[in-house]
């Protein structure tokens, strides 16, 4: 097996999107056309290290793990994560409106990639649609918790986040806001405490493996079930994106800096009587539209890669 650089690639891409609040990795595992391998090789992980351990045959547990697609694709994942972090955080702080736009008409146009998926579309499938929407919209309307920070919640918040961010319109880092664990992690990060992240990573590769054997099932025996709830998943999702919005409650950064915790979406006019601030109309459908296209695209060029 050799080095994938379009994996590397599509790696990057799923970093940037799980930088952003709101926005999941998963939905760019989709849309390039990975998704179903990248579960597959991480439900093969467990069993092939039995494997390992029987034999003693490394080069098996390569091939049977797909393990050169997953360090590439991890390794484009960290790489993003660390270039990409502070540029998509001045845009946030800087060009809201632009950014949210990008990512709304991004989902939008990722639904669309994915329901096209589905073989034909019968009433149970948009019932599934239905719930996975609800489900999703559900979720984004959740206030924010406060848990105490012991072992047990440390190593559930990393669980539930990994599903969320495999999950194809749910935002890991959202789950974290929504737990009230997302700054008590965050300093972790920031402040080296070993055995906080050492819990938080094995929760995350206990959620990971879990999530993956579910859906790599789902996929084989229901897939166009899986295919329309994880549709309604994005669909519900779109909430959290909504470029015009108003805050009603804020959380302080790992910085002392007051940044958005609570909000709720508003038409444009509203925004505007609001915050005194130009809703940003036209460049807004631009960005849209254009990150719309640039999906499409790349769901057309990257599954062909």
């Amino acid at each position: 097996m050799k080095f994938e650089y379009w994996v590397f690639v599509k790696g990057m891409l799923m970093g940037a999107a799980d930088i952003v609040p709101g926005v999941s990795g998963g939905t760019v595992a989709f849309i390039t056309g990975i998704y179903e391998r990248l579960l597959n090789a991480l439900k093969m992980l467990v069993p092939a290290f039995f494997t390992l351990v029987r034999k003693r045959d490394f080069k098996v547990f390569i091939l049977e793990t797909d393990l050169i697609f997953l360090l590439t694709l991890f390794a484009g994942i960290l790489f993003s994560v660390a270039s990409l972090a502070k540029v998509i955080s001045h845009l946030m702080v800087n060009y809201p409106i632009p950014l949210w736009s990008s990512f709304f008409g991004l989902i939008l146009a990722s639904v669309y990639v994915v329901a096209k998926d589905v073989k034909r579309w019968t009433f149970t499938l948009v019932l599934c649609l239905l719930f996975g929407a609800l489900f999703a919209w559900g979720i984004t309307q959740l206030s924010p918790a406060s848990i105490e920070k012991t072992s047990l919640s440390i190593f559930l918040s990393g669980m539930l986040a990994i599903c969320a961010m495999v999950l194809p319109g749910i935002s890991g880092s959202f789950i974290l806001l929504i737990l009230g664990s997302y700054k008590w992690v965050l300093g972790a990060i920031n402040n080296l405490e070993w055995t906080t992240l050492g819990l938080f990573m094995l929760g995350c590769l206990f959620g990971l493996l879990s999530i993956a054997n579910l859906l790599s099932w789902a996929f084989e025996k229901y897939k166009d079930v899986t295919l329309a709830i994880l549709t309604g998943f994005m669909l519900g999702a779109m909430v959290k994106v909504w470029p015009w919005r108003e805050v009603l409650s804020y959380r302080e950064n790992s910085e002392g800096l007051l940044m958005p915790l609570v909000e709720t979406p508003v038409f444009p006019s509203y925004f505007e009587a609001l915050t005194g601030h130009d809703a940003q109309i036209v460049i807004a459908v631009f960005c849209m539209i254009s990150a719309g296209f640039f999906v499409c695209i790349l769901a057309g060029v990257a599954r062909k890669i």
